[in-house]
């Protein structure tokens, strides 16, 4: 069997994320992989997916999302020495789960773009760890 991809949410996963209980603010980690060429555009997937953050800049300004970090993972430190690092790695701030849902449902929000973007990412809700 080949290699699986993700590209798009997995609706289970969304909907318990959606109805969550969770109050405090929302930071997704993004894990993304770039398409070579994305043949819709003809366009490098990174190229494409700057247009993405372009046309969602908006939606992110609406409901006051920050975008903590963007950059790209240069140096495996710990982890095995054949894996492949991911393109860009980008975290994101939202005030709530429902800042992130209404942001995601917003007609208009270009999800499109980021799905033609992309050969393989993962999107991951983290909570912060309780202090002692």
């Amino acid at each position: 069997m080949g290699e699986q991809h993700y590209v798009n949410m997995n609706t289970e996963q969304i909907s318990d994320f959606a109805n969550s209980e969770f109050k405090d603010s929302v930071v997704m980690l993004n894990m993304i992989k770039y398409k070579a060429v994305v043949p819709e555009t003809g366009m490098t997937g990174k190229e494409s997916y700057k247009e993405y953050m372009r046309q969602a800049t908006p939606f992110f300004l609406k409901v006051n999302a920050e975008i903590v970090f963007y950059g790209s993972p240069k140096h495996m430190l710990i982890g095995p020495e054949d894996d492949t690092l991911w393109d860009d790695v980008l975290i994101v701030k939202y005030n709530s789960v429902t800042d992130f849902m209404s942001m995601i449902m917003d007609k208009g929000y270009p999800s499109n773009l980021r799905a033609q973007a992309l050969l393989d990412s993962r999107l991951i809700h983290c909570t912060p760890n309780q202090k002692n």
